[in-house]
């Protein structure tokens, strides 16, 4: 227990560092997609104002929440597990504090160069080279503190959660550092940068933030229930079946391009056989909590936690049967494509964040949250939320890719249906923003000075 208490006062300065400041652009991102959402059935809120116009803000939003919040929210709860189950000090303190303080300043500069209208145009990778090579640089010293962590590890045997840990700091610089490459120093032309966008986009979420949140349930739902994982053999089978298949996916968003046929089959197949990875880790993560689902009540951790396993199974199955070119034909450049991305991004990856902050902050700092209170109407806010959020743009994308189907149906009347969802959607964002406040004030009140 006391070694246990070194190991968190070592990673105490560093985590709270990355987990404070992804909070504050968890605000920051929900404020721009809440004046992105009003713009899709409101298009002249605010449109007089060049910095705010949809074409700016929603690029803003997306590269907060994803560079801003999820990157810096998954690598402090990472480095912390990473050290727990490892038994070990944190190392390179000072360089991982400096690489949060320069990741944020990018972050930050990058937004407002979006707003300044200099993004770059490409999805995903919108901010320009110099703030996107930050993630480069703070990788460096990821990767170099994830190899000391495990090399001197004082448990012989690797858990399941330290195997795609460590795999997420390997895979995700690799995977940007060639999208910089590919898409700036030396840009590829034509269709090729659209496979070389599409094949990075797909991988963020199957590379970078899957293995964070998987790794992250594995850890949780058998600490908090105190009982071992359903399936070891299960869980090796997950990890190397996803290490091999996601990298494939990426390119049945281009389904109907002018791409070879053989390319967009790859990605096709790719997104099938993701079935065996995605049913291996939702026996393990679903049979463990069997018995256990009364202690939902107990723990807020467990609760996100659980919540966002579910989220996990549903996304990656409807990944796998949307990349069928039947279903494609109704659902690609629909809103049903964003009920899907939020689906993964929020419902599964962003609610374990949840979970991971209601369990690690408490450990690090040594007291308990303020109100259960607050937490309740987080927990509920955000789960009714994006539940609404998504049933709705799935029926209005449905319905919108049947329509577009119809030639002869105008694109006006297509806009005018979609009005109702569009409007689901803004009040489905406002009460996501109820439960982020309630969040942010939790982390507010619980960082306060006082003693540890």
């Amino acid at each position: 227990r006391r070694h246990r208490h070194q190991v968190d006062a070592s990673c105490r300065p560093v985590v709270v560092a990355y987990l404070a400041s992804a909070v504050f652009w968890l605000l920051m991102g929900n404020l721009l997609a809440m004046l992105a959402s009003i713009k899709m059935h409101s298009p002249y809120f605010l449109g007089e104002v060049a910095w705010l116009t949809f074409g700016r803000v929603r690029p803003a939003h997306l590269n907060t929440m994803i560079y801003g919040w999820a990157s810096l929210g998954g690598v402090g709860v990472a480095l912390w597990l990473q050290a727990r189950l490892a038994r070990t000090l944190l190392p390179y303190r000072v360089p991982l504090l400096l690489s949060c303080f320069y990741w944020n300043a990018a972050v930050l500069w990058g937004s407002w160069q979006i707003l300044a209208g200099h993004s770059t145009g490409i999805e995903w990778l919108e901010f320009p080279p110099l703030a996107a090579l930050a993630p480069v640089a703070t990788f460096v010293v990821l990767v170099m503190a994830a190899i000391k962590m495990i090399r001197d590890r004082r448990e012989s045997h690797l858990y399941v959660s330290q195997w795609y840990l460590f795999a997420s700091v390997l895979w995700f610089p690799l995977v940007y550092l060639a999208a910089i490459v590919f898409m700036f120093a030396l840009p590829a032309h034509g269709m090729v940068q659209g496979v070389g966008n599409w094949w990075f986009a797909h991988n963020v979420l199957g590379l970078w933030f899957t293995p964070i949140g998987v790794a992250t349930v594995y850890y949780l739902i058998p600490k908090v229930l105190g009982r071992p994982i359903h399936s070891y053999y299960l869980s090796i089978l997950g990890f190397w079946t996803l290490a091999l298949f996601y990298n494939w996916a990426g390119t049945h968003h281009l389904i109907g391009g002018p791409l070879p046929a053989w390319l967009v089959t790859v990605g096709i197949v790719g997104s099938l056989m993701m079935f065996v990875p995605v049913v291996t880790v939702a026996l393990n993560h679903h049979l463990t909590m069997v018995g256990y689902f009364h202690r939902l009540r107990d723990s807020m951790a467990l609760r996100f936690t659980v919540f966002g396993a579910m989220a996990y199974t549903l996304v990656s199955l409807q990944g796998s049967l949307t990349a069928l070119r039947s279903v494609n034909l109704t659902t690609h450049f629909t809103h049903y494509t964003i009920a899907h991305a939020h689906l993964g991004v929020y419902a599964f990856y962003t609610m374990v964040l949840f979970g991971a902050f209601y369990f690690i902050l408490p450990e690090l700092l040594g007291r308990p949250w303020s109100s259960p209170t607050l937490m309740r109407l987080h927990f509920w806010c955000t789960s009714l939320g994006i539940t609404v959020y998504f049933v709705a743009l799935t029926i209005g994308g449905v319905l919108q890719g049947i329509a577009m189907n119809q030639a002869e149906t105008p694109l006006l009347e297509i806009a005018r249906r979609l009005q109702p969802y569009l409007q689901w959607r803004t009040a489905a964002g406002a009460l996501l923003s109820v439960g982020h406040l309630a969040f942010a004030m939790l982390v507010l009140r619980m960082l306060r000075p006082g003693p540890v």
